[in-house]
């Protein structure tokens, strides 16, 4: 029997999906070109895109090989270079006990697999990786429906990622890279912006904090769009190093804009219909990590007061629409750094979104950045906030242990070696955790290349941190540990052309 997904999905050949629809939180002409400041690669912009649940093995585990059985076709360039990916081995004798099985485009919808912090260490089992059906999998999500055990070991290929697989190929991609800790969105996120977990309020918080240290999900304190058990941070993110050296930057997520009041507070009721027909709310709360510091966060989710305050100082506090970002990138006002969260139902999150969905956004987003004056200056990333507790084989190098009541990677209480010492001391941060995707897309990556130098989420911090010369977070950050990016890039001269994509297919358009 052929497993499949939990939600059905009927696909027309001939259809589009449409991108989410932009509104202008200002109605102000065009803004001044903005004078960057100096940098140590040729990198004066970058674009950080930041999707949600997916582990490598799910997207890319049998790159660059594609079967081709669904009407769609992907012929990996000669000489591409392999991954450390699903062998043959463990596509026929899994030590879970469940072979992985692909999943093609009629699959696009599938059940949110279990991420907690705790649920994935076991899973990962001394770093054996053979427990996801028992600590991860979720076979039965709404609407109801029923599948064979072995859901959370699937995988897609270069017929339904097809974007991100041609990405691969003409720019680079790390096969080496790590969520920073075990757990959901909420760590990941605040591991991306400050590479630290720790100074939570409350303290201890059930499922979400102990020890002073996020290791779940809650919405942020600071933003009246939050619902639920709320936490802050406190602490400097890059943010603030960002704002000490007076560098442009903005976090621009979909749904961020208001849709109305009640009493005086932002409702963001903005909503899109997934792939399968479903509506979405585009706003995640907790996935916007500078909320939950007081010093960035725009708790009323206030627009820029012109356009050209975006990238700098003023009531939207560098929080903003999603929109925003495609009018500064056409306007000329394009901040040095940008953080890009994508609505909901373009996020890549199994349970509401979808690689189709996702591949929409990515492809549009990348197309504009391309086809704009700033490509030649320019390096886009993405990746991914946690693996979703999607099956990767890897096991993750644990290089910060923790022993607490939640850990249990090595045994009950306990994630790495017992006798090692936390950075500065903080439990309920173990990592590294589950293996990632990371693309860097720029004219100055190297081509169809691999990297296999150790990286996490932070190592993007360290990038920032290193070409717009901030200082390390510093108390405790990852960011001391992070390994560099640089590899993938080749800054003797540019050498990758455009590569601009269909967003329905996730094939070349020219």
């Amino acid at each position: 029997m052929t497993r499949r997904p939990l939600i059905t999905l009927a696909l027309v050949a001939s259809a589009t999906i449409a991108s989410a629809s932009v509104v202008s939180a200002s109605g102000s002409a065009a803004a001044p070109s903005v004078i960057n400041a100096k940098t140590t690669t040729p990198i004066k912009h970058l674009v950080v895109i930041f999707q949600e649940n997916v582990s490598f093995d799910h997207y890319f585990g049998t790159y660059p090989v594609a079967t081709n059985t669904d009407g769609r076709h992907f012929k990996a360039k000669p000489g591409t270079p392999t991954v450390n990916g699903l062998s043959s081995a463990l596509l026929t004798t899994n030590p879970n006990g469940v072979n992985p099985q692909r999943l093609g485009p009629a699959d696009a919808l599938t059940c949110d697999q279990n991420h907690d912090y705790t649920a994935e260490q076991q899973a990962s089992d001394h770093g054996a990786m053979d427990m996801f059906p028992k600590y991860t999998e979720v076979e039965s999500c709404s609407p109801p429906d029923q599948a064979p055990p072995g859901l959370v070991m699937d995988y897609y290929d270069g017929n339904t990622v097809t974007a991100l697989w041609n990405y691969a190929q003409r720019f680079a991609m790390s096969d080496n890279m790590f969520d920073t800790e075990f757990g959901p969105s909420t760590p990941g996120a605040l591991n991306l912006i400050s590479g630290q977990t720790h100074g939570t309020t409350p303290a201890v918080l059930a499922g979400v904090s102990d020890n002073g240290t996020d290791y779940g999900d809650a919405d942020p304190a600071y933003d009246e769009c939050s619902a639920g058990s709320t936490i802050s941070q406190s602490g400097t993110n890059i943010g603030n190093e960002l704002n000490a050296k007076h560098i442009t930057w903005g976090w621009f997520q979909g749904g961020f804009a208001p849709t109305g009041q009640v009493n005086g507070t932002a409702i963001c009721g903005a909503s899109h219909t997934n792939v399968g027909g479903a509506p979405v709310t585009d706003y995640s709360a907790h996935h916007e990590p500078f909320q939950y510091y007081a010093s960035t966060a725009n708790p009323a989710h206030l627009p820029p007061a012109t356009e050209a305050e975006i990238g700098h100082n003023g009531q939207a506090n560098h929080q903003y629409d999603l929109s925003l970002f495609s009018e500064a990138l056409a306007d000329g006002n394009l901040p040095s750094v940008s953080f890009l969260k994508a609505s909901r139902y373009q996020d890549g999150h199994a349970g509401y979104s979808d690689p189709l969905d996702e591949q929409t956004f990515l492809v549009n987003t990348i197309n504009s950045i391309e086809q704009s004056k700033y490509w030649n200056s320019t390096a886009i990333v993405i990746t991914y906030d946690d693996s979703d507790g999607w099956y990767d084989h890897v096991a993750p190098p644990i290089i910060n242990p923790s022993t607490s009541a939640e850990d249990a990677f090595t045994s009950t209480g306990q994630c790495g070696n017992p006798s090692g010492t936390p950075l500065d001391g903080f439990q309920d941060r173990c990592g590294y955790g589950e293996r990632l995707p990371f693309l860097v897309i720029s004219p100055w990556a190297r081509e169809n290349t691999v990297d296999g130098s150790m990286i996490d989420l932070t190592s993007v911090l360290r990038f920032i941190e290193d070409n717009w010369g901030v200082p390390r977070i510093g108390g405790g950050s990852f960011d001391a540990l992070a390994g560099s990016i640089a590899e993938m890039f080749d800054f003797s001269h540019r050498h990758s052309p455009r590569l601009i994509l269909n967003p329905a297919t996730g094939e070349p358009a020219v």
